[in-house]
């Protein structure tokens, strides 16, 4: 399949915010006003879906409010870009009813993480359009220790020239949104090299139990020539590392796994207690996985800051230790 790659931003350009997943509803008031000066910083013109503010029992709205939001995004010739509210955990509710044509006749930036990864991953393996996995629109409201996560933002999405990932200096796992001033920053020591190896290939993935949503349907990619990113929250708890484990375990068995190139995992939160040890057992307990290249602890996933990056994208990938590499080629 050929893929499509969605024109760049550029100021004056309209994003229209869209709820896939959770509404809203559930952002705060200040989240809002400092998100909404971002953008207008960027020079881009924000607007908002319909149906972006209901909210329902789960916190989100219909699939027939969600899917109209997603649809006009899409065909209004003025909307340029599509970012998402937040995640959630019902995205993959909608894909059996997506105008995948009006998709493909319509390529245009759709950016988001976490429960959108079903979405990313869906459209890239039903129209070889590439998305984008970073910061929601949720993120951007985000007032301190946000400059890493715009920075390859703007690197991703305004941009053509390929770009190399950098580890950031500091990162945080805080419930920033509960109180904006009170942040907790953490030393980054840099990727965790658990194989060595050099790469190439197309990206897939990002939160894992999420991508596994797609097993078995014809929404799910094909891994060939694949380099995987991989993530996951830590809404296991003391199960975390078992159930990380038994979801990779779970993508290895697809029938084209041996088609994946490398695995790139993101920085796993503080509430999963998976330690550098424990991850590494994890990665060397399957053999499959030592003949490629792993790192880890990678900046993207449910902490803070993040990369942007394009699920259907091309990356290069040299790891050793000491002295990896990570680029992106083609986004």
């Amino acid at each position: 399949m050929k893929k499509i790659y969605p024109p760049k931003l550029k100021i004056g350009d309209e994003v229209r915010v869209i709820a896939p997943a959770r509404s809203l509803g559930i952002i705060s008031d200040e989240t809002k006003k400092i998100a909404n000066q971002r953008f207008a910083d960027l020079g881009l013109k924000l607007t908002f879906g319909k149906h972006v503010g209901e909210i329902d029992d789960f916190k989100s709205s219909s699939i027939e409010s969600r899917l109209e939001d997603l649809h006009q995004a899409f065909s209004d010739k003025n909307v340029k870009a599509m970012i998402t509210v937040i995640g959630g955990f019902n995205s993959n509710q909608l894909l059996d009813y997506i105008d995948w044509n009006l998709i493909k006749k319509n390529p245009k930036i759709l950016c988001g993480y976490s429960d959108i990864t079903v979405l990313n991953n869906a459209i890239f393996a039903k129209t070889g359009f590439v998305t984008y996995s970073g910061p929601h629109y949720s993120s951007f409201g985000m007032k301190l220790h946000f400059d890493y996560t715009l920075e390859y933002f703007k690197k991703c999405l305004f941009l053509d020239e390929p770009f190399e990932i950098l580890p950031s200096e500091n990162w945080t796992d805080d419930p920033w949104y509960k109180d904006q001033e009170d942040r907790k920053l953490i030393k980054n020591n840099g990727w965790l090299v658990i194989n060595e190896g050099r790469a190439c290939g197309t990206i897939l993935g990002s939160n894992l139990c999420t991508l596994n949503l797609l097993q078995g349907t014809k929404y799910f990619p094909r891994l060939k020539n694949s380099i995987l990113f991989i993530e996951e929250d830590e809404l296991a708890g003391k199960y975390a590392a078992v159930e990380f484990d038994r979801n990779l375990q779970s993508l290895i068995h697809q029938k084209d796994f041996d088609g994946v190139q490398g695995i790139i995992i993101g920085r796993f939160q503080k509430g999963s207690e998976i330690s550098n040890d424990l991850l590494r057992q994890i990665i060397k307990s399957k053999k499959e996985l030592n003949k490629m290249p792993v790192v880890a602890d990678v900046d993207f996933g449910h902490t803070d800051p993040r990369i942007t990056f394009p699920i259907g994208g091309k990356i290069e990938l040299s790891a050793t230790k000491g002295n990896s590499k990570i680029k992106i080629i083609k986004h």
